[in-house]
């Protein structure tokens, strides 16, 4: 059995409070289960209520290896670190792995500083867990047991990683942050700054990016795919890294998606406006081919 429960839905800050009580407040944090095998995808603040839970139901089971994946290091997809409740457990073993931007920062130094006087009053030399720290780029990774996850890099403002979790022929791919790749070149000859080359080869290589991503998503039987924004939120948010509701259903469509899981919602958008747009979606899904399309919620889980 391959299944995701998701302990946080929301994108770019914690929004609790009653208007987010039945779609959930916390950032990204999901669990994917491979067979006994269990994996987390982001420290954004649900890893707390996930890491309570992971001590009061899996600790006593005997399981002590916790596997992380974090697309990337912005601060939301991290910032439930320090109240990982397993870090200040003796003999839980924890391996995060993710991309990093910079070279003279490690994804060590960047999810562990977190801990240091200045921000918290734990310091990472003071916990107990044993913490492995591996740093990514696009590659495939055996996790043995039958499990394999494959990554892709996204178009986000840092590097940011989506990721294809196999197992047992299934497969759960996450795709957040992300935006459609566009060529960044000017097209209009009339531009004091258009070059017709560059404008050529800037549409080629947006074509082959989004080109790559189809192949990345194919087939898959859950697509997790970011989907902060409504279309007219899109047009004035160009170049900020994150996907309107449309255009995930449109890759889903065109990759042959089986389920589709739009997340990573924004902070703003209430309980009633979401019940809204996944009323809208669902209701459109029945009139056309194409995905299951399901609007993430805290506390659900479903099985590929």
């Amino acid at each position: 059995m391959l299944s995701v429960c998701f302990w946080g839905v929301r994108g770019s800050i914690p929004c609790p409070g009653r208007t987010t009580v039945e779609f959930g407040g916390n950032t990204s944090c999901l669990e994917i289960l491979a067979g006994q095998r269990l994996v987390i995808v982001d420290l954004g603040t649900g890893a707390r209520p996930f890491g309570d839970w992971f001590m009061r139901n899996r600790f006593n089971e005997g399981y002590r290896d916790i596997d992380i994946f974090i697309t990337h290091t912005h601060w939301d997809h991290i910032m439930g670190f320090p109240m990982f409740s397993p870090l200040f457990v003796p003999g839980t073993n924890i391996r995060i792995r993710g991309p990093v931007s910079f070279n003279d920062d490690t994804l060590a130094s960047i999810v562990g500083d977190q801990l240091s006087y200045r921000y918290w009053p734990v310091r990472q030399s003071e916990l107990a867990a044993r913490i492995e720290y591996e740093e990514l780029k696009e590659t495939t990774v055996d996790m043995g047991e039958g499990l394999t996850v494959t990554t892709k890099y996204l178009n986000h403002p840092i590097l940011c990683l989506g990721y294809r979790f196999e197992y047992e022929g299934k497969s759960i791919v996450t795709a957040f942050d992300h935006e459609p790749f566009r060529n960044l070149f000017p097209t209009d000859p009339a531009d004091p700054s258009y070059n017709e080359e560059a404008a050529y080869e800037g549409e080629a290589a947006a074509r082959e990016e989004n080109e790559k991503l189809l192949h990345f998503f194919n087939g898959a039987d859950i697509l997790i795919h970011d989907a902060q924004f409504t279309p007219e939120e899109f047009e004035k948010r160009r170049g900020w890294g994150h996907s309107s509701h449309e255009q995930a259903i449109d890759v889903a469509c065109r990759a042959g998606v089986k389920k589709l899981i739009l997340s990573h919602h924004d902070p703003n958008r209430t309980d009633e406006q979401l019940q809204a747009l996944e009323e809208k979606y669902t209701s459109e899904g029945g009139s056309r081919p194409g995905p299951q399309i399901i609007m993430a919620r805290e506390g659900a889980r479903t099985e590929a």
